[in-house]
């Protein structure tokens, strides 16, 4: 009984892409996860493993990465569109093409007064948080005497476009790491605080939901009005603006994974890259660590 190649198609999921726009003192982003599936004339690449009519996947993705710098993201409706019509015009095997898709959104980090981040007579707006909410955490302990609770949040989506460097550190050799003098920042903010409420007697309880809502804003407010010269600077710089607006918080303990973004290298294009295009990196990476707490004051958050 003979057999039949059904269906099929090729592609390149989960291009992870940022670009900026950087024409204006404000910075225009836009974080899309793009995946391309080409379909057409592959029956010789499944049947006998010729690649004459096989576009590569990683030309797909270099594609998408490449007209992220030509024509810009409008719109995730509009770079999907250009991108599909590019394959199937210009690659006389493909006939059909899939673009999917994912737009993750950013607003931008105001201060307390309602404008955007300001480190001067002028507006910078290249400091954004991740649309879409965090999750909000609570752990209560009580021994029958005294009540102990940590506060906390996780999944909080931050990112600085420009005013972060990283350099000057110690290197052996096994360095490869490229010293950085104007870097994207971006972290996935995890943060518990402990409160100095013990329950006792006629203590009086704090207002948690304005607590948080303070705590929050002043996390925000410290990574986007700090000129980072590493992630743990700005960790702490984070804790301590906590700590010295937030009278009823005593210890602050940050989990602050570095999303990484990396440069395209769009020179085989002919294209030049003058901090725009980014792959944004998933895996692996650096992950740190912290506790900023009040002098005389025991730490009580337990590492995760």
């Amino acid at each position: 009984m003979a057999h039949v190649l059904g269906q099929n198609q090729y592609g390149k999921a989960e291009n992870r892409i940022v670009r900026i726009s950087r024409d204006s003192t404000r910075h225009e982003i836009k974080d899309l996860n793009v995946s391309v599936a080409l379909s057409g004339d592959f029956e010789d690449v499944h049947l006998t493993g010729s690649n004459a009519n096989c576009l590569p996947t990683d030309t797909t993705k270099n594609t998408v990465y490449a007209f992220a710098k030509e024509h810009g993201i409008e719109s995730a409706e509009a770079f999907g569109i250009a991108l599909a019509r590019h394959f199937v015009d210009s690659t006389d095997p493909v006939h059909r093409a899939r673009i999917r898709i994912e737009e993750y959104a950013w607003d931008r980090i105001r201060t307390s007064d309602g404008s955007a981040r300001f480190t001067g007579p002028e507006e910078t707006g290249h400091s954004f948080v991740r649309n879409g909410q965090e999750t909000r955490t609570t752990e209560i302990a009580y021994d029958g005497e005294t009540v102990r609770v940590i506060s906390g949040l996780r999944d909080l989506v931050v990112l600085n476009s420009t005013d972060s460097e990283f350099r000057g550190y110690l290197k052996d050799g096994y360095t490869t790491l490229r010293e950085a003098y104007d870097r994207i920042l971006a972290t996935q903010v995890t943060a518990r605080w402990a409160y100095g409420f013990t329950g006792r007697g006629d203590e009086a309880r704090p207002n948690w939901n304005r607590c948080y809502t303070q705590v929050r804003r002043h996390l925000l407010e410290a990574f986007a009005g700090t000129y980072s010269y590493s992630l743990q600077q700005t960790l702490h710089a984070m804790g301590t603006r906590v700590l010295d607006n937030r009278a009823e918080v005593d210890e602050v303990r940050l989990e602050l994974p570095n999303k990484h973004h990396f440069l395209v290298d769009l020179e085989p294009f002919g294209l030049t890259n003058e901090n725009e295009v980014y792959y944004a990196a998933d895996r692996m990476y650096g992950l740190i660590e912290g506790t900023v707490h009040r002098e005389g004051v025991t730490p009580v958050i337990p590492v995760a």
